[in-house]
C-alpha cells in the first residue's frame, strides 16, 4: 500500500537515486565474485539464459551440470518477493542505521506490516545464513553466574543420607 507523501524543500528522495541494475550486479558481484555457479547442485559449468520478464535487470542462468534454471536470487533472503530488489537493499540500509520499522516504512513509502515482515526476514535470513562461529586456541570466560537455589525443583535440592 503506497501512500503519497508531502514533499519538503531540500530532501532527498532515496529510492530515486538507488538504481535497480546497481542492486543486480552488486548482488551478482557479492555473491558469486569468481562467477556464478548453480545454487542447486554446485556446477560451476553455467550460461547466462535471458532475463527476467518484470524485472528486466534480473539475470537468469541455466546449469549445464544439472538442467535446472535459476536466477540472480535464486536461493537468497530476496527470492520470491514483490518488492524490487532496490527496496530490499534500502530496507537493509537502513536496518543497518537502527532506524525502527515506523521509519523505514516512512522512507520507503511502504506500510509498516509490510515492513515488519520484510525486516523479520532478513533478519531470519541473516541468521540462518550465518556460519557458526568456531574457538580456537585458549578461551577465557570474565564472570560466570550460578544460580543458586532450585526454585519450583525442591527435589533437585534435596540432602541424600
Amino acid at each position: 500500500m503506497c501512500r503519497k507523501q508531502s514533499v519538503v524543500p531540500g530532501a532527498v528522495n532515496i529510492q530515486a537515486i538507488v538504481s535497480e541494475a546497481k542492486c543486480f550486479e552488486v548482488v551478482r558481484d557479492l555473491r558469486w565474485p569468481e562467477g556464478p555457479h548453480c545454487p542447486l547442485c554446485g556446477g560451476e559449468d553455467v550460461i547466462e539464459f535471458g532475463h527476467d520478464e518484470r524485472q528486466k535487470h534480473r539475470q537468469r542462468y541455466l546449469c549445464k551440470s544439472c538442467e535446472r534454471h535459476f536466477d540472480d536470487l535464486t536461493g537468497t533472503v530476496f527470492e520470491g518477493h514483490h518488492q524490487p530488489l532496490r527496496v530490499w537493499i534500502l530496507c537493509l540500509y537502513f536496518m543497518g542505521l537502527n532506524l525502527s520499522n515506523t521509519q523505514i516504512a516512512k522512507e520507503l513509502d511502504l506500510n509498516k506490516d509490510d515492513v515488519q515482515r520484510m525486516t523479520g526476514q532478513l533478519r531470519t535470513g541473516v541468521v540462518e545464513r550465518k556460519q557458526a562461529t568456531v574457538l580456537e586456541g585458549p578461551v577465557e570466560c570474565d564472570e560466570v553466574y550460578i544460580v543458586a537455589g532450585h526454585k519450583g525443583h525442591p527435589s533437585a535440592v534435596k540432602k541424600t543420607p
